[in-house]
């Protein structure tokens, strides 16, 4: 009795799910992470059965709106009848995206591949018999673009997950560890494909809440990836076992505390399509990419496709939008670094990798003088990105005999300003130094 006690005990410990601690150091991943770091900019594409009836993705039969029953009927409904990888991967391209990440299996269970491990697939199971994946693929990287797989752990259909469908609570302990050990084998396969057929260059994961790291095996589903593409970066959603953070649809006040990190965020309430025409503006999107990267990160922007392969018409003008604004700043943007802490500028800023050139963001229309505190650096010119105009600036306040620095006013003319934001180049004496003091003599 005491023996079946402790097995029962040490079995609850197993399936209980657990809070997860980043479990990967930083400094022995820094090479590998500098691509991401560069990029700034990926596309996030949710595409699945769910846009046949432009309904909520997996969610909406979880949140009973609508029955598993009536969800899968979709699966008659995907077509991909003008899906053109070539005109994604150009749009992508012409965005400034530098990654971009596609759902290959979602919540719902369906994958966007031919997978072998069962027959829940567009190749095998719509009209659409056609693996999505490979030729996407095979068209960013014929563009330089980095390639993402987005994958959920969890299987709301396949029979032998814990799920709401069959099973109202989770595994009943030891008499269902068989089960949890054939799911483990079901969607660790499904991994393995993924990794020997496309060769993400990133993965996305998502799901993990639903269990521990040690249920999911996470330790061993980064060795699986990492053993086929050492370079591959890993989300942090496989609990404590990935490269970088992604935090959802909420934007950070303050600089976030990670090493890489990565907000993702849709173009208007829904990621998948959706009869949904809250879009967002590409002033909006742009205004938001500008303060994620100023705060040291990147922003992975959604797109959700029809049925049918399409691009709604209002994503396909944001994202041309943003690549115009994006080829015409992009030195402020790419391969730069974080900006200044808050309070020296107010607005978003980023910094040259060497730190000797400061890029400031006016959001919106901004005529008259603009002002920059704590700077102790000299500056050798300021310019207009994207026209070269020069821009004259004085210092106000400096003491001789003091070391807190004077205050910088930048005249800004009105018929400098982009429609959008605006930036400005300050050419430095040698990298930045900023004063941080409370403006005391000591």
């Amino acid at each position: 009795m005491r023996k079946q006690i402790l097995i029962s005990a040490c079995i609850l410990l197993i399936f209980l799910p657990i809070r997860a601690q980043q479990k990967i150091d930083p400094a022995t991943i820094r090479d590998k992470m500098q691509w991401f770091a560069d990029a700034k900019l990926g596309i996030f594409i949710h595409t699945g059965i769910y846009a046949v009836d432009g309904i909520d993705e997996s969610w909406s039969f979880y949140n009973k709106k609508i029955s598993h029953t009536d969800y899968m009927k979709q699966l008659k409904g995907f077509t991909l009848k003008k899906y053109d990888p070539s005109f994604w991967a150009d749009l992508i391209k012409e965005s400034g995206a530098r990654y971009a990440v596609i759902t290959t299996k979602h919540h719902d269970g369906v994958a966007m591949y031919d997978t072998k491990m069962n027959n829940l697939s567009i190749v095998k199971s719509t009209p659409a018999k056609q693996d999505m994946i490979k030729p996407f693929f095979e068209e960013l990287r014929k563009r330089g673009l980095k390639c993402g797989a987005y994958y959920s752990l969890i299987d709301w259909t396949y029979p032998d997950y814990p799920g709401f469908i069959k099973d109202s609570n989770k595994y009943k302990l030891e008499k269902e560890y068989d089960r949890w050990n054939r799911f483990r084998q079901f969607f660790q396969g499904q991994i393995m494909e993924i990794s020997s057929q496309f060769n993400p260059d990133l993965w996305w994961f998502d799901g993990d809440w639903e269990h521990s790291a040690e249920q999911w095996e996470s330790e061993k589903i980064r060795s699986i990836i990492l053993a086929r593409n050492p370079q591959a970066i890993i989300n942090s959603r496989l609990q404590g076992y990935g490269d970088y953070e992604t935090p959802e649809q909420n934007f950070p006040v303050s600089r976030p505390k990670y090493s890489w990190w990565e907000l993702c965020m849709t173009s208007n309430d829904n990621w998948g399509f959706h009869h949904d025409n809250n879009w967002k503006t590409p002033y909006e999107i742009i205004t938001i990419f500008v303060d994620a990267v100023s705060n040291g990160g990147n922003l992975l922007l959604d797109m959700g496709p029809k049925e049918d392969g399409t691009i709604p018409e209002e994503q396909i003008n944001i994202l041309k939008e943003l690549g115009s604004w994006n080829k015409k700043h992009g030195e402020a943007i790419f391969n730069t670094i974080g900006g200044i802490p808050q309070g020296h500028f107010y607005g978003p800023t980023t910094l040259s990798k060497d730190s000797t050139t400061l890029y400031l963001f006016l959001h919106g229309k901004v005529n008259g003088t603009i002002m920059l505190k704590g700077l102790v650096n000299k500056i050798q010119d300021i310019t207009v990105v994207g026209n070269g105009q020069q821009l004259t600036h004085k210092v106000v306040g400096k003491i001789s005999w003091s070391p807190v620095p004077g205050l910088v006013y930048i005249d800004v003319p009105e018929n400098v300003n982009d429609q959008y934001v605006t930036v400005l180049k300050l050419r430095l004496d040698k990298a930045i130094k900023l004063y941080r003091g409370q403006g005391g003599l000591n």
